[in-house]
């Protein structure tokens, strides 16, 4: 297990300093140093969060090049840029189940914030060039706890064919990556940074994932936006996870 600690577009030192003390629970093993954080354009936190961006794809390929399961933690979902095209490339049948309460699914052309972070899955999936590849077919997305979407982004989810999950068992069988954004959870229980009224309580949490991980295969794992002073609730959401 890896805790990434550099910047990608983080907007604040939260997700950093949250992630530092996850992994501190989990004994994870620290790799860089939080960089300033401040709020820039998706083209400038594209390219000067490249080497961290880099890095994180670079683990989940050594992992899995070691015969291991990658579990990344890191301070917010930019990562899934670099992650997801290594994760297709060593599993070309992965399902990404995608935990979120954002769809991440705009483009440069639909995003309103322009903020790199909401743009993640859209680039894994080849609907915008990031630089660091894509191969992940839409149809092989499923998401669950999306709750907050921009209008162009909506089309662009129905019209690329993501899949909302519905029960656990039509996962069975499958090989299926993870993707956690823990503000996935219900802001009034855990802070977010870009908080969606409504979310999954961290004890439901806990209990979807351990029903994944008993009907289909988990092949490896992202965990990002932890908030400080919540570690231990976390740590005890994502047990199964781990297992």
């Amino acid at each position: 297990m890896i805790a990434l600690l550099c910047r990608t577009s983080d907007r604040g030192r939260a997700g950093a300093e949250g992630t530092r003390e996850l992994a501190e629970l989990l004994g994870a093993r620290i790799v860089g140093s939080p960089g300033e954080s401040h709020e820039g354009t998706w083209e400038e936190d594209l390219r000067d969060g490249r080497g961290c961006l880099l890095e994180a794809g670079g683990q989940v390929d050594d992992a899995f090049e070691a015969g291991r399961v990658p579990v990344l933690l890191a301070g917010e979902c930019s990562v899934a840029v670099s992650t997801l095209p290594v994760v297709v490339r060593h599993h070309p049948d992965v399902r990404v189940l995608w935990l979120d309460a954002h769809g991440d699914f705009n483009t440069p052309e639909t995003t309103v914030s322009g903020y790199l972070g909401g743009m993640c899955l859209a680039g894994a999936c080849g609907l915008w060039d990031t630089g660091f590849g894509s191969g992940l077919d839409p149809a092989r997305v499923i998401t669950h706890g999306v709750r907050s979407v921009d209008a162009g982004e909506r089309v662009s989810l129905d019209r690329c064919g993501v899949y909302r999950l519905e029960d656990p068992a039509q996962l069975a069988g499958m090989e299926i990556f993870v993707h956690l954004d823990l503000d996935v959870l219900d802001p009034g229980i855990f802070p977010a940074a870009f908080p969606a009224p409504g979310g999954l309580h961290p004890i439901a949490l806990r209990e979807l994932l351990g029903e994944v991980a008993a009907a289909a295969s988990v092949v490896g794992a992202e965990v990002t936006s932890s908030a400080p002073s919540h570690g231990r609730i976390i740590a005890d959401a994502i047990a199964p996870l781990l297992a």
